[in-house]
């Protein structure tokens, strides 16, 4: 495997690009529009400068790193991929609309995968013509950084795409577990939820924004608030995923939080809009509630 197409140049697919890149990887990047794959492709450089200044990526590496990019917003440029991770919004229609009009494209050999956080890969994979061959592989942000990859196989996958799935989280550098094709998976399971009682504590006036993340932080260890890792990954993704979990397995613990789905309405997405839970219009985050 040395070809690796990514589609979507956004935060989660810039990040797989990046550190595909940077492990010896061919990549192909490719968004709908050109400009935001040439965008995705500064913010890369830009990134591994900063990892170069602190001493975790060799300058050495950095030019040659960025050399194996190529940016595209044809899926025909995928022909000689060997395997090409979908990145896109998480949203299931825009998913398997990608994967019918990828498929045909690509050689016969070649892998096809997810980066979804939430939603069915035996239902993707059927939107594919190799479902054999299709696996969701759940990277965390900030790419370049977070350590665990999530490796989730269909009803079809088999042994020897899930191996070879393996072998590429080894090769960039991730530690790879796997997880049952169930609502969220494993980490999401555990983790949105508690950022959704969060919200709802919130919400019911138990806590301040400060409060609340403080509490987690100081009281569970965690190195940050609910709050502001809900802003951080995005609460529209978060919303997304509640819905996800709540329409897959019919449970009303799983429902969003009535605040979470208002800013989400009110396109107050966090860290991405400058607006969450704390404002970031300024030089430091503001809580606005």
């Amino acid at each position: 495997m040395q070809v690796i197409g990514v589609i979507g140049a956004g935060l989660m697919g810039n990040g797989i690009a990046h550190v595909a890149a940077l492990a010896g990887y061919d990549v192909i990047l490719s968004d709908v529009a050109i400009e935001r794959a040439v965008a995705a492709k500064a913010t890369i450089a830009a990134n591994l400068a900063r990892a170069v200044k602190k001493g975790i990526v060799d300058a050495g590496a950095v030019d040659p790193a960025l050399a194996r990019i190529a940016l595209t917003t044809d899926t025909a440029a995928f022909a000689d991929a060997d395997l090409v991770i979908e990145a896109a919004t998480e949203n299931e229609a825009i998913k398997a609309k990608i994967f019918a009009d990828l498929c045909p494209r690509l050689k016969p050999a070649a892998l096809v995968a997810t980066n979804t956080s939430s939603i069915s890969i035996t239902r993707l994979a059927a939107a594919t013509d190799r479902p054999d061959r299709f696996t969701g592989v759940h990277f965390f942000n900030p790419v370049p950084v977070m350590a665990l990859v999530e490796i989730i196989r269909g009803l079809a996958t088999s042994d020897a795409t899930a191996s070879a799935m393996h072998d590429f989280a080894a090769r960039v550098g991730k530690t790879a577990i796997e997880a049952a094709d169930a609502p969220a998976f494993i980490v999401n399971r555990v983790l949105c939820p508690m950022m959704n009682e969060a919200i709802f504590a919130l919400g019911e006036g138990v806590g301040s924004v400060i409060d609340i993340d403080a509490g987690l932080r100081l009281g569970a260890n965690h190195p940050m608030g609910p709050l502001t890792l809900a802003d951080y990954i995005g609460l529209d993704t978060l919303l997304s995923v509640m819905r996800v979990m709540q329409e897959a397995t019919g449970d009303p613990k799983y429902r969003p939080a009535p605040l979470l789905v208002k800013y989400v309405e009110a396109g107050w997405f966090g860290r991405k809009t400058k607006r969450g839970f704390y404002d970031y219009s300024g030089a430091e985050p503001v809580p606005t509630r």
